[in-house]
């Protein structure tokens, strides 16, 4: 019975490393709607811009 507190725990460190694989997995996906926020991004400095007007660094017209 010595052995059986190894054996969980090895089965927890399994168990997570595979999780990890499969979370990273999910994470390589890519979602829709990526390309949209992507080009709501201003060119210059990289901040999401709100509406339609130029960005607060006062590039770009929308």
């Amino acid at each position: 019975m010595r052995g059986s507190a190894f054996d969980v725990v090895v089965k927890v460190v399994i168990l997570f490393l595979v999780g990890m694989g499969v979370m990273a997995m999910f994470g390589k996906l890519r979602f829709p709607g990526s390309k949209r926020l992507a080009s709501a991004k201003c060119p210059k400095c990289g901040r999401y811009k709100i509406g339609r007007g130029p960005c607060s660094c006062g590039h770009g017209k929308g």
